[in-house]
């Protein structure tokens, strides 16, 4: 893949996270499973906490709106006390998150819940966020020459700042200049990359995404942002066009800044 010249107009690096700074096997092989291994003892731990209630109030009032899909796991209320009771909604709460993880949904009281679960896990040493090992010294390279550093990702903005914040290569939020997720729009919208620019305060054309999905490099593409394809381990494997087509890099150390010279 060799080396690929940043445009002469960048003034922004855009970055996804998952199969781009971070592993796909990280958020498939420890923070989902994290979720169905620990969420019974998270919410015996918690029950009784505000935030706990809230996040178990929202997941039912989504559990209603889901009442007509197969499968869907109602979570009633508490008719009563004691411990008999509380075991009988935790485990309707626990039958429906994995209900809806099976499913690969994206709801906010499903995000919500895991967010605050992965919050406990990171502060706790339990869980550290992975970043592959180029990700680091070259975003420190980009920064020295000048250019600003965005996360984009569909994982919400507390999720990727826990991430980052509790890595592997320990607190490294102060590489960024700023986080997006889908609340900005999704990712495969070219008018969420004119928003992004928008809100950075600068044209589409400054901005380089980098990203390992084709569909989001191709509406990034369309708001006329410019784009290259990350090729990592466990990425999704890309047609012959698309690898013909798009720029594509296997690590961030191939990106060339000619200012940096």
């Amino acid at each position: 893949m060799g080396v690929l010249p940043v445009p002469a107009e960048g003034r922004a690096i855009l970055l996804d996270i998952e199969g781009t700074t971070t592993p796909i096997a990280f958020v498939q092989d420890t923070l989902f499973p994290y979720i169905k291994d620990n969420i019974k003892e998270y919410l015996r731990a918690h029950w009784e906490e505000e935030e706990c209630q809230r996040d178990v109030g929202l997941l039912r009032k989504q559990a209603l709106e889901d009442s007509s899909l197969d499968g869907v796991v109602p979570i009633p209320l508490e008719s009563g006390s004691g411990e008999e009771e509380m075991e009988r909604v935790i485990q309707a709460v626990v039958d429906n998150v994995r209900w809806q993880m099976s499913l690969d949904r994206k709801t906010t009281a499903l995000k919500q819940l895991q967010g605050h679960m992965w919050r406990a896990a990171y502060a706790t040493g339990h869980v550290k966020g992975e970043v592959f090992e180029d990700v680091v010294p070259a975003i420190r390279k980009w920064r020295e020459a000048g250019m600003k550093i965005y996360i984009y990702s569909s994982g919400s903005v507390e999720a990727q700042k826990l991430l980052f914040g509790y890595s592997t290569e320990g607190d490294i939020l102060e590489l960024f200049d700023g986080h997006f997720d889908t609340k900005i729009g999704p990712k495969v919208e070219s008018e969420s990359y004119r928003r992004i620019a928008e809100s950075i305060g600068c044209a589409t054309n400054n901005i380089l995404f980098l990203t390992d999905v084709p569909r989001e490099a191709n509406a990034a593409e369309e708001a006329d942002t410019h784009v290259a394809v990350v090729i990592r381990p466990g990425n999704a494997g890309l047609t012959d066009d698309e690898k013909s087509y798009y720029s594509l890099i296997s690590s961030f150390t191939e990106l060339f800044l000619p200012s940096s010279t």
